[in-house]
C-alpha cells in the first residue's frame, strides 16, 4: 500500500486534494510526510472496527502511513519490524486474522466515498498531533481511535474542562430534571457537557447545555452524516451548529450494538469525569462508567428513589465502591477538582493519574485500608502506600485508626 510517494495507492497530489476541504486549518506548507500520516489515519478509520488493538499497535509502533505496509508484507517481515520498534511478542497480534477482517474494506472506491461524503457534509478530520486532538484519548493506548470525524467545531473538544453526563434512554421525569439541572449548573461553572446524543438522559443533557448557551458535543456510534437516533435529528443538528458531533467512524457507517459500546470508551476518555444520572441494571451507561473507571477518571453517580428500577444500576455502582455520590453541579466540580475552593476562580486541577486513582478510591466518611484502596485503584499495594504518603503531605488523604479517608486539602 505504500510505494514511493503513494499511500494506499493515492499520490501526494491526490492526498492533498482529498484532505484540503477536511483540514482547512492545516497550512499549505505542511510536509508531505505529515499529510500522508493524516491521510493514513483516516484510511485506518475506514478499515477497522473501533477498538481494534492490532491496528492500534501497528499505527503506534510504525506510524500511520508506514503501518499500512502491513497489508502488503508477510507476517514475518511485519513482526520483525514490530520487534525492532520495541513491541513484545508481536506474534500474539494475529496479523493474518487482522488482514482477513480488514481486506473487505480496503477498496479504493469505498475510501474515496468516505472522503467525498465528508466533504459534502462539511466534516472536519482531526488526527493525533492536531491542536484539536483531545489529549485524553492517548490513555486508550492501542485501543484508541485512528482519527475523529467532526461535524461542527473541533475546537469544542479541547476548549476547557468537560464532563460526560450519561444515563438510560427510558429516563424518568426525575432523571431528566436532574440531568437538566446538572448540565445547566456545569455550564455556568465553565464546563463543557458531552454525551451520546441518545433519547433520555443524553438528550436532556445536550438540550440543557444548549439552553444555557454552553458548549456540548455528541459522540456518535456511526458516521456523523447519519445522525442517530432519527428522532434527535434536529437536536443533533443544533449540537453540530453550536458545538460538535463526533465519531471515530467515517461517513456512511451505520451504528451497531458493538459500536455503541465502543463509542462509550471515547466519551469516557474525552472528558475529565463521567456522571451517571440514571441507569437501570442493564443500561449502556454502566458500560461508560466501566470505561471511566478503567481509565482512572473520576466517576460520579446520582442516587435515585430506592423503589425505581431506573436507578438500580446507579445504586449498584455506589454499593460496589469506586463511584462518588453527586447531587449537584458543585459536587461534580469537586469530583473533577478535589482541592478547588468552590468560591474561587481557579482553573482545573491536574493531578497525576496515580494520585487521581487513589483519591477516587478514598471515601470522606468510611475509612479504607491500603489493600482495599489497591483493589479499587488497580495499583499495587506498594505503589498505593507511596501515593498515599504524597497525598497525606498535601492534606488530600488522612490516616486514622480504621484506615485512610479523603482529606479536605
Amino acid at each position: 500500500m505504500i510505494a514511493g510517494r503513494e499511500v494506499a495507492g493515492f499520490s501526494d497530489r491526490e492526498i492533498a486534494d482529498l484532505l484540503a476541504p477536511l483540514r482547512p486549518a492545516a497550512p499549505d506548507s505542511t510536509e508531505n510526510a505529515t499529510r500522508r500520516d493524516a491521510f493514513a489515519d483516516a484510511v485506518w478509520s475506514c478499515l477497522v472496527e473501533p477498538g481494534d488493538a492490532t491496528a492500534g499497535v501497528l499505527r503506534l509502533a510504525l506510524g500511520p502511513a508506514a503501518a499500512l505496509v502491513a497489508l502488503d508484507e508477510s507476517d514475518a517481515v511485519v513482526e520483525r519490524r514490530l520487534t525492532d520498534a520495541g513491541v513484545p511478542d508481536p506474534s500474539r497480534l494475529g496479523l493474518a486474522a487482522a488482514r482477513a477482517r480488514w481486506a473487505p474494506r480496503a477498496v479504493e472506491g469505498r475510501l474515496r466515498g468516505a472522503f467525498r461524503s465528508a466533504r459534502v457534509m462539511g466534516v472536519r478530520l482531526v488526527v493525533a498531533g492536531d491542536p484539536e486532538w483531545p489529549g485524553g484519548l492517548s490513555d486508550l493506548g492501542a485501543h484508541g481511535p485512528a482519527a475523529l470525524w467532526v461535524r461542527g467545531d473541533p475546537g469544542v473538544l479541547v476548549s476547557g474542562p468537560s464532563v460526560a453526563l450519561v444515563g438510560c434512554r427510558a429516563a424518568s421525569a426525575y432523571g431528566e430534571q436532574v440531568a437538566a439541572e446538572l448540565a445547566d449548573g456545569l455550564v455556568s461553572r465553565g464546563f463543557a457537557v458531552h454525551s451520546g446524543g441518545a433519547y433520555g438522559i443524553d438528550g436532556m443533557a445536550h438540550r440543557a447545555a444548549l439552553a444555557a448557551e454552553g458548549t456540548t458535543a455528541a459522540v456518535m456510534a456511526g458516521g456523523v452524516d447519519r445522525l442517530y437516533p432519527a428522532g434527535h435529528h434536529d437536536l443533533l443538528s443544533r449540537v453540530a451548529a453550536r458545538g460538535a458531533v463526533v465519531s471515530e467512524l467515517p461517513c456512511g457507517t451505520s451504528p451497531s450494538r458493538w459500536r455503541f459500546l465502543q463509542r462509550n470508551r471515547i466519551l469516557a476518555a474525552l472528558t475529565a469525569a463521567t456522571v451517571v444520572v440514571e441507569a437501570g441494571h442493564r443500561s449502556g451507561a454502566l458500560n461508560t462508567a466501566g470505561h471511566a473507571a478503567a481509565l482512572g477518571r473520576p466517576l460520579g453517580v446520582v442516587p435515585g428513589p430506592v423503589t425505581s428500577p431506573a436507578s438500580a444500576g446507579c445504586h449498584r455502582l455506589l454499593r460496589d465502591g469506586g463511584a462518588v455520590c453527586v447531587t449537584s453541579a458543585d459536587d461534580v466540580r469537586q469530583l473533577v477538582m478535589p482541592t478547588l475552593d468552590l468560591g474561587g476562580d481557579a482553573g482545573p486541577l491536574r493531578l497525576p493519574p496515580e494520585q487521581l486513582r487513589v483519591l477516587d478510591a478514598l471515601s470522606s466518611r468510611r475509612p479504607r485500608d491500603e489493600a482495599a484502596i489497591a483493589a479499587s485503584s488497580g495499583l499495587s499495594a506498594e505503589r498505593v502506600a507511596g501515593v498515599l504518603a504524597v497525598l497525606e503531605l498535601d492534606g488530600r488523604a488522612v490516616e486514622g485508626e480504621g484506615g485512610w479517608l479523603r482529606g479536605r486539602g
